[in-house]
């Protein structure tokens, strides 16, 4: 499909005219309601009346204005009100009846005191898709115990993988509340579109522990897939090509690369390459299998001829024969990568109270629709907006702004 085609057929973002009550915070799932957002939904985010604990995280130019809140809540509207008084019980029962989907990131007890558990929602909109982000699956030792990125990287395996030498690592991001993210984001778009063709509601449950441990062991289930076992030394978790402590970044002359020379084509190209003919043309290089169970060795072979050229040098040589190979980016080369760049995943913005920005698109294309990336809201930004919306008069916004019910815009 040619571009002219593509604008020709453009229309508006498939979630337009899909409301969602969002009671998440910190990451999880803020980052699958902005998707959604970016999609056309109406994203309401109920906050207390201190916000956010995100709000407060990372660089800052303005109070309760995180670049991290930011980037993970842009196209939302907020609204911050006091959930625990009679008054703001009454609001937000009133905005969930107008919402197609409702999200929570709370405890189970929490939201039960609270009067917003399953059946309490059911009650105010039968029809409702509700969501609950929780760390713990519902039903296990675990369900009522608090979790965080940190937390959930531990119990998941994620830690265990990423650490070397028998000593487990955090990754330095907040990976398991990102990557379960995406979990919830497929979750709430699968749950809409079965609304939308029944015209039923449903509970939906996306817990982080499963999530990210349904992640890790799609490859590192490996010989624990098989019950019983093949033999007594093959009945472990963990896949051997990734697990190597051979396989690393290497370091080139001036820095380091990642290079993962994978098929036999790959294999005999990369020998020829640094004059090792020998193996180029060994028979079990050709050898898929056997190949597979002595791979730190030929991880090993690279880490010891990668100091002899520079990083660039390598990217050039290796480029040209087809193989994958990458100089290891740092976070501040990313600001000017030129495939990014290229491919437009930085935006410049105006945002209303926070001046010029600079912002992630939306990394998806599609020809269909454009997205709908906006600015993250301040805190309670969109209270009086949204209670006007569900027929509070002036007079009433006022009082519970009196009362401390709702911050005081």
């Amino acid at each position: 499909m040619d571009e002219t085609t593509a604008l020709d057929q453009q229309s508006a973002p498939p979630l337009t005219g899909v409301r969602i009550v969002d009671l998440t915070s910190v990451i999880f799932g803020p980052l699958a309601t902005a998707t959604l957002a970016n999609l056309g939904a109406d994203v309401i985010k109920v906050e207390s009346l201190e916000g956010d604990i995100m709000r407060y995280a990372g660089a800052t130019r303005s109070p309760a204005m995180s670049t991290v809140f930011m980037n993970s809540n842009r196209g939302k509207r907020s609204i911050a009100m006091d959930l625990k008084s009679e008054a703001g019980q009454t609001a937000l029962k009133k905005l969930i009846a107008t919402a197609d989907i409702f999200i929570h990131s709370m405890r189970h007890k929490a939201a039960e005191r609270l009067s917003i558990a399953y059946n309490d929602v059911r009650a105010i909109k039968n029809d409702v898709i509700y969501c609950f982000a929780c760390g713990f699956g519902s039903g296990g030792p675990y369900q009522d115990l608090p979790a965080y990125d940190d937390v959930i990287q531990a119990a998941s395996g994620l830690a265990s993988v990423a650490g070397a030498e028998g000593e487990p690592r955090l990754i330095r991001s907040i990976a398991a509340d990102k990557i379960a993210g995406l979990y919830l984001t497929n979750a709430l778009t699968t749950a809409l579109l079965q609304q939308k063709l029944t015209g039923q509601g449903q509970y939906v449950e996306v817990p982080m522990m499963e999530c990210l441990s349904h992640f890790v062991l799609t490859e590192h289930l490996a010989a624990a897939s098989f019950d019983p076992p093949l033999d007594e030394t093959e009945g472990h978790a963990g896949y051997e090509r990734v697990t190597t402590a051979s396989r690393r970044a290497y370091k080139t002359k001036d820095s380091y690369m990642a290079l993962l020379p994978y098929t036999t084509g790959h294999w005999q190209r990369f020998f020829k390459l640094i004059g090792r003919d020998d193996m180029a043309g060994a028979d079990w290089i050709a050898d898929a299998s056997r190949r597979s169970k002595r791979v730190s060795e030929l991880y090993d072979i690279i880490g010891e001829i990668a100091p002899t050229r520079t990083t660039a040098e390598w990217v050039e040589a290796i480029r040209a024969i087809d193989i994958p190979v990458s100089a290891v980016s740092s976070m501040d080369d990313l600001l000017t990568d030129p495939q990014l760049q290229a491919s437009g995943l930085f935006e410049y913005y105006d945002h209303p109270t926070e001046g010029r920005l600079r912002g992630l698109a939306s990394p998806v294309r599609y020809s269909g629709f454009e997205t709908m990336p906006a600015a993250a809201p301040g805190l309670g930004a969109d209270t009086r907006a949204v209670l006007s919306e569900l027929n509070y008069s002036e007079d009433e916004i006022d009082a519970m702004a009196e009362n401390d019910v709702i911050d005081g815009i």
